[in-house]
């Protein structure tokens, strides 16, 4: 678009040719019928990765300013010190500020940032300069603008831009500043938002093209920002342009200084749909990584990284040199991270140029597209997805739902209350309902001092909050002292839609979800009509009118009390289960939530029947589309647990499926009150029942029922006594262990059956979870013990052989020691970063311990980085990631691909209860070349650790899984029926790209051309034979771990048949050898090479020298994936993996042709004529293999001697068969090149019919059969893949390239098609 886009980046400039009229700096609008800058951003970000500039202040420091620069003549009187006020120099030394700008614009920034960090009101109070604000930020963008608009007209086909600068100001309105008042803050969101304005109106006024706020610590300041620059649009349109935002994580705990994670700062600020995202400050390019790869995993815009230049050294300045911090940055680049890089503190112009080189030509990020969902952020991310069963809102901070709280709050005890919270959240309360609504308190200010208190409490303020009152200053209030996505309780159309719409645009443009009541005009909705028609109508205003995400929509179409004894009411549970229905059926995107103690309200006190009846409502609206509620954990029953009679009598009612339901449950209450009121136990009557019942007739059953029970219902007070009754009875368990493994795990698996039924509820699962953890800590003790007395009779029976007992080995947990320290391995178990369960893991934990495994368990909530540095530090031999939640498989996929990248090399286990086989063979195994397995349970757990430890077994076990696996994703790919694909070119923008610079071609082939080789001894290729795909041919597989030659011999079903066969082979591949009835014949070509494009073309040997200017001889025609695979997958074709012939890098490819099945016809005829089919079948079997050892000795041989790239390999058979060498042989007709016509070319290279008497059918089969060929690539960058299905365009084009019509390339290429050729 080249200088045309120049014209539509300025608003008022009249262009003359291509020269421009810079007299003008009004700001630009991307409204403005002239111009767009959203548009020409996006075109500039799709083509390259973005340039930003680097460090202001690095720069001005360099110029060694004194107090008189920084004053000039207009402030010499000035009666605060100016010195360190960087942002004054835009009016003192303008001259200065430009000549910055313009170096970092010819270092090659395609943006430059305004010279406006601090200047707000509130930064420059420090210097008494409030007043200059406005001004600052005018001239400061008018600077950068005559910047960058002069280095745009030198290049009008390279439009550069101003980021007008917004920082987080020297405030923090999350954080105390006073240690002994943390509900104190220095600074209130009004007045941030107060200054931010007054700073993005004089940016706007000085011709800024984008607004950047940047080095958020605390995402508060930047909510008020963002709120600031929402309302400016709002009340001028034409003053709308795009955004960026930028986070600080400040170490390396992964944390804002705030405490957000990465994830919950991003859910907190993407409301505003800003252009691009990223992190800046704080961290060099290196430490960086971890939280950038986070970032561009969920971020649905463009990423962005402006690292430090490395960490601060000890006098404060950075070291980090431009070609480190470059390559750094590159690697970002390669790996898909970003779409805009620069410079942070320390960066200077020369950084920029080398970044700049450094990401030119590199493709950007691939925008990845992320399925929405309501997500929610405290201090962490939550989102509410399809597994995430029912959202437990914790009632107990809310005044009208705890008289404790209220007590607390009314008395001003607002620290206590404090702990109200905490143990809301300990007892699973995923959301915390906060409310402060009471005629007797001052409730705006209560809420603001509340949430100041407890957002200052990690373990409290770690989950997103509900804001809740009926006045909307309250809310309003609230939504301005937190920093995460909260949600408002609530807004409604009783009003009028004058009052809904403003409020709801109040809560979009603070970036809060909102719970929509069902009321209007007339009143409270009651019945399904009425419920369906307001929610319907609210709706519909929010998404049209107010443009709310419609996945931040909760309706509450209200939950009203039944069994009152009015006739009218019956219908009102089954008809909002109705209501929530049809709002997930047809208000797409919606949410569906619920006060659900206003159900049994007329019972009050009676805690039994009303546990009772929230529990069958829960079991019946949340498989109606229920998805959270303000509930009390502990007023919920567990629904199988209810007496039968019971449960039915509250379904009859809530359901209202009989008349006389609410009769029957009012005499029940009353029987209850009169029980409860003589001493009795509250549920006496449940299913009828005359007379009280003991709540602990449980504890009549036998011992593992009475320990199911407990689990179940999450009682602990008798969890030890029972198991160590369980203990005591050695004849049943014969050791700890054995009651972990048995009764203590089948009652956790009824839980987690419950759980996945919704029959349990989250906080339920978690009471559980902790009487596991008492049982288990008890008998840790004596398993421990049991260790330590193996380990005593060890040393005795070593001095009894009379070998030194302190040799012996140490059997209890120590300090690392390795297998050969006496334990069985270390394993370093951890539950993934995001996930906060660990009672399966700790499970496994102690399994594994009590097997002699040394285990490393780091706990919850681990990030990546951590756990891979861990298990360097201590030697792990297998690493193991737990998690619950479905997020954690993707950070699963993510550790695994990190494994692989970093070149940690050890066995990964995955478990937990949201794993599966399924979702490890198809999303984290092919990230790991390692081995990855997944784990059922605990109790298979040491099954598959010894294995993976067994220098024996090991190579068996995961073969087993990897064949198990690759049937599975067979399974999966084959259930794709609507298997989406990406165009031929969008496929090649994401191809494989290697840094030839890291890791160049292999070096040049001791001998170019070809060579053949007639009549190879057939003693010389015996030693090379595969024989596990001999017994394949006639279906014999053994099972593990008994599967593979020579191990397929012990298989107790097939090894007997297996002997046997193997020694009537062995006879006749005796006789073959021996009077040499087969002849073994080969030819191989060693070429130079070179890529163009999908294709690679060869040169004759003597214009290897001369390959720009040589022609040709031949070409190698490709083929690139197109099914659409993980975001940040790249598109591969065999190409990619040949030096480009662009680079002037000089690369070579090699082809071969071999058989061993001269002689073969003879031999079958002579066979068949005798009528042998079994010998016959044998003899080709042999052949095959025959032909198969000789491609793999000539392999070896080329890698060696030939082209000698590996002249010091040293591999045996079983090595080589496992491919364990450098390079790879792929073949036409085979996955990574399905065509079987590049045989021809490959013939032609080889004149392989005239040298070998190797022919080709007229369908391109080889003859003899018993016949291999392929080509050679070498280099680290040559993998084996799989090109799969592709589309027509593909066809067509490769059609063209190849010079064939495209029904020819659509016959031969028919397998792999993706689309009908009819």
């Amino acid at each position: 678009r080249g200088g045309s886009l120049l014209h539509l980046l300025f608003r008022g400039y009249e262009s003359v040719g291509t020269s421009f009229n810079m007299t003008r700096t009004q700001p630009y609008s991307v409204e403005n019928k002239d111009g767009n800058v959203a548009d020409i951003l996006d075109a500039m970000f799709a083509k390259k990765i973005v340039v930003l500039d680097g460090a202001m202040g690095t720069m001005v420091q360099a110029y060694k300013l004194e107090a008189e620069d920084y004053a000039g003549e207009r402030f010499k009187d000035h009666p605060a010190e100016l010195k360190g006020n960087n942002d004054l120099l835009s009016l003192t030394r303008p001259d200065i500020i430009l000549q910055i700008h313009e170096q970092f614009l010819e270092a090659g920034a395609d943006i430059v940032e305004t010279n406006t960090f601090s200047a707000t009101s509130i930064a420059m109070a420090d210097y008494k300069m409030e007043h200059l604000a406005r001004e600052l930020n005018v001239e400061s963008a008018k600077l950068a603008r005559r910047a960058a608009d002069a280095c745009t007209d030198k290049d009008p086909s390279r439009p550069r831009f101003v980021a007008g600068a917004v920082g987080p100001t020297n405030r923090t309105a999350s954080i105390s500043p006073s240690v002994e008042n943390p509900g104190h803050r220095n600074v209130t969101f009004d007045e941030l938002a107060t200054a931010y304005k007054e700073q993005v109106l004089g940016l706007l006024e000085g011709g800024v093209h984008l607004l950047l706020v940047e080095t958020i610590f605390d995402t508060l300041n930047a909510k008020a920002a963002l709120y600031a620059i929402q309302e400016i649009f709002e009340e001028d349109p034409s003053a709308r342009i795009p955004i960026i935002i930028s986070g600080t994580i400040v170490d390396m705990s992964g944390r804002t200084l705030s405490g957000q994670t990465t994830e919950a700062f991003w859910t907190s600020v993407s409301h505003v749909n800003p252009v691009c995202v990223g992190l800046n400050c704080a961290l060099g390019a290196d430490q960086m990584r971890p939280f950038l790869e986070r970032l561009a995993m969920i971020a649905g815009t463009r990423v962005h990284a402006y690292p430090n230049a490395g960490l601060p050294n000890a006098m404060g300045g950075y070291d980090d040199s431009p070609d480190n911090m470059a390559e750094i940055i590159a690697e970002y680049a390669s790996a898909g991270l970003v779409n805009l890089v620069g410079g942070c503190c320390g960066t200077t112009p020369v950084h920029i140029a080398a970044i700049a080189r450094a990401v030119q030509g590199a493709v950007p990020r691939t925008v990845p597209t992320i399925a929405p969902t309501l997500r929610l952020s405290g201090l962490e991310r939550f989102e509410v997805l399809e597994s995430t069963n029912f959202v437990n809102i914790g009632e107990r901070c809310n005044i009208a739902g705890s008289a404790k709280f209220k007590r607390l709050v009314m008395n001003g005890k607002f620290d206590e209350a404090v702990e109200v919270c905490r143990a809301q959240v300990e007892n699973g309360a995923q959301i915390l309902d906060i409310n402060m609504d009471d005629g007797l308190l001052d409730g705006e200010a209560a809420m603001r001092k509340f949430l100041h208190l407890i957002v200052s409490e990690p373990d409290v303020s770690r989950v997103p909050i509900m804001v809740d009152s009926s006045k909307f200053h309250v809310v309003e209030a609230g939504l301005k002292c937190v920093q995460g996505k909260c949600i408002v309780n609530s807004i409604s159309l009783k009003e009028g839609e004058g009052a809904f719409v403003k409020q709801a645009r109040t809560v979009r443009r603070h970036g809060a979800a909102v719970v929509v009541m069902a009321f209007d005009e007339e009143g409270q909705a009651a019945t399904f009509e009425r419920k369906t028609s307001i929610c319907e109508r609210a709706y519909r205003i929010l998404v049209d009118q107010v443009g709310f995400d419609p996945h931040d929509i909760i309706f509450d179409p209200n939950i009203l009390t039944v069994a009152t004894g009015i006739a009218e009411h019956n219908p009102y549970a089954k008809d909002f289960i109705r209501a929530t229905q049809w709002i997930k059926e047809n208000l797409p995107g919606a949410r569906v939530s619920g006060g659900v103690s206003n159900l049994s309200f007329g019972f009050r006190g009676l805690n039994y029947l009303r546990e009772s009846m929230h529990s069958v409502f829960l079991y019946h609206a949340i498989r109606a589309g229920l998805d959270m509620g303000i509930v009390n954990a502990g007023m919920v029953e567990v629904y199988d647990e209810i007496p039968d009679a019971l449960r039915k009598l509250c379904e009859d009612v809530v359901l209202n499926s009989d008349d006389g339901a609410t009769d029957r449950i009012l005499a029940f209450a009353e029987e209850e009150r009169e029980r409860i009121a003589a001493g009795g136990a509250a549920g006496g009557a449940a299913g009828g029942a005359a007379g009280a019942v003991n709540k602990l007739a449980w504890r009549e059953k036998p011992l593992e029922e009475r320990i199911a029970h407990a689990l179940i219902k999450g009682i602990a007070d008798f969890i030890v006594d029972d198991v160590e009754q369980a203990r005591q009875d050695k004849k049943t368990y014969v050791r700890p262990l054995s009651i972990i493994e048995g009764p203590l795990m089948r009652g956790m698996g009824i839980v987690g059956d419950l759980f996945g039924a919704g029959k349990m509820f989250l906080p339920q699962v978690i009471k559980s979870a902790r009487v596991m953890k008492k049982a288990v800590a008890h008998l840790i003790p004596f398993m421990e013990e049991e260790k330590a007395k193996a380990a005593a009779a060890a040393a005795a029976e070593a001095a009894a052989r009379g070998e030194d007992p302190a040799a012996a080995p140490e059997i209890a947990d120590g300090a690392p020691r390795g297998r050969d320290g006496g334990n069985a391995g270390t394993v370093v178990l951890a539950t993934v970063k995001g996930d906060v369960h660990d009672i399966g893991k700790n499970i496994v934990g102690v399994v594994l311990g009590c097997n002699n495994f040394r285990v490393i368990d780091m706990g919850v909530m681990c990030p990546c980085e951590k756990i891979l540095e861990k298990a360097r530090e201590v030697g792990a031999d297998i690493i193991g990631l737990s998690g619950l939640i479905t997020p954690s498989l993707d950070e699963m996929v993510h550790v695994a691909r990190e494994m692989e990248r970093t070149g940690v090399r050890v066995p990964l286990l995955i478990g937990g209860a949201t794993t599966s086989k399924m979702h490890t063979a198809v999303k984290i195994a092919p990230q790991y070349s390692g081995a990855v397995v997944h784990v059922l349970d605990a109790s298979r757990s040491v099954v598959v650790a010894s294995a993976l430890l067994d220098e024996e077994d090991y190579q068996d076990f995961v073969d087993d899984v990897a064949d198990e696996y690759d049937e599975l994703r067979d399974e999966y790919l084959a259930s794709l029926e609507d298997r989406r694909y990406r165009s031929l070119a969008d496929a090649r923008a994401r191809a494989l790209a290697p840094d030839w610079s890291a890791h160049p071609p292999a070096p040049a082939p001791r001998t170019l051309g070809v060579q053949v080789m007639r009549a190879v001894p057939l003693e010389e290729i015996v030693t090379f034979i595969d024989w596990n795909p001999f017994f394949a041919t006639w279906q014999l597989r053994g099972k593990y771990p008994n599967r593979g030659y020579p191990k397929i011999f012990n298989d107790k079903d097939v090894g007997a048949e297996a002997r046997r066969l193997f020694d009537e082979a062995q006879r006749m591949l005796n006789d073959f050898v021996t009077n040499r009835r087969l002849e073994a014949r080969a030819v191989l070509g060693l070429f130079p090479a070179n890529s163009v494009g999908d294709d690679i073309v060869c040169f004759a040997p003597e214009d290897d020298g001369n390959r720009l200017e040589a022609t040709p001889v031949h070409t190698l025609f490709g083929l690139r994936q197109q099914a659409e695979n993980d975001p940040d997958r790249d598109y591969r074709c065999m190409a990619d993996m040949v030096a480009p012939r662009s680079s002037g890098l000089h690369d070579y490819v090699g082809a071969f042709a071999v058989s061993a099945g001269f002689g073969l016809d003879a031999i079958v005829a002579a066979f068949e004529a005798d009528h042998d089919d079994y010998s016959a079948i044998m003899a080709k079997a042999l052949a095959d293999r025959l032909a198969e050892a000789l491609a793999e000795k000539l392999h070896r041989d080329v890698r060696t001697e030939h082209w000698g790239y590996a002249p010091d390999e040293e591999l045996n058979a079983d090595s080589l068969h496992r491919i364990k060498y450098e390079g790879i042989r792929p073949a036409p007709g085979y996955p990574m090149q399905p065509d079987h016509t590049e045989k021809q070319t490959l013939w032609n290279m080889l004149d392989a019919e005239a040298s070998t008497g190797i022919a080709l059918t007229e369908s391109l089969a080889m003859d003899p059969p018993a016949s291999v060929s392929g080509l050679y690539l070498a280099g680290q960058h040559a993998h084996y893949f799989q090109v799969g299905k592709i589309q027509r365009d593909q066809v067509e084009d490769y059609a063209a390239r190849k010079g064939v019509p495209v029904e020819d390339a659509e016959r031969w290429l028919s397998s792999i098609l993706a689309y009908d050729r009819e």
